[in-house]
């Protein structure tokens, strides 16, 4: 688990229908660490390789504790127990069910009914793995146009390193990148016969997952941990 940039905390989608599409689909199956031949539903107004070029290099994930570098002093031997231990002391959560969403002009899977429980169990894991984050950069905080934010997000880059933790969490599955107004409903329309008979009810957060960033920027995942508390 070592030599990756960073590191993050994902849910990612056991073994099943859901995995396999999201690692066709996106074209990056981070698993195994391999490119995949990509789906190319009927319908779409532009090859799935453009669709989805933003969001692969992540692989197919919901984001619990977004990418970080290693503070000083912090190695990935102790972050991997530290998650264990976390791991241990929480309990799974269920929520009613994941939807097609659309997120501006983004396309991605988000939890249907009340995500109070989840939002509590993303904002204890980046509250408690802090320690392990370095604070990022001048450039990195540039790059997430502080002007642009509201003043909660700003105050969130500012202490959490990011801008949609603890009150701003927004659990989604990307599925594409910012898609022209015009090609929204039809990449919508095509994914939608391809995923709404995989996706799960209940949608239960059974683990999480450690990812790494390798240098060419693509992450995999390191490592699965059960929710047993």
């Amino acid at each position: 688990m070592e030599n990756y940039r960073r590191y993050a905390i994902y849910y990612a989608p056991e073994p099943g229908p859901l995995a396999t599409f999201g690692a066709e689909w996106l074209g990056w199956d981070a698993v195994a660490g391999v490119e995949t031949a990509q789906l190319q539903p009927a319908g779409l107004p532009a090859p799935a390789e453009e669709i989805t070029a933003t969001p692969r290099k992540y692989g197919f994930h919901g984001t619990i504790k977004p990418p970080f570098f290693l503070a000083e002093g912090k190695t990935i031997d102790g972050l991997h127990t530290e998650m264990q231990n976390l791991a241990r002391a929480l309990a799974p959560v269920t929520l009613d069910g994941l939807v097609l969403s659309r997120l501006g002009h983004f396309l991605a899977l988000t939890p249907k009914g009340s995500v109070t429980e989840l939002a509590l169990l993303a904002s204890h894991i980046v509250r408690e793995l802090d320690e392990f984050r370095s604070p990022p950069s001048p450039d990195e905080v540039a790059r997430r146009r502080p002007a642009s934010l509201s003043d909660t997000q700003r105050a969130l880059l500012a202490r959490w390193g990011y801008p949609y933790v603890m009150e701003e969490f927004r659990f989604h599955l990307t599925l594409s990148g910012r898609l022209e107004a015009d090609d929204v409903e039809p990449v919508e329309a095509a994914l939608r016969p391809v995923v709404e008979p995989i996706l799960p009810e209940p949608f239960v957060v059974r683990d999480l997952c450690l990812f790494g960033e390798a240098d060419d920027g693509r992450f995999h995942q390191l490592h699965r941990y059960v929710l047993s508390g």
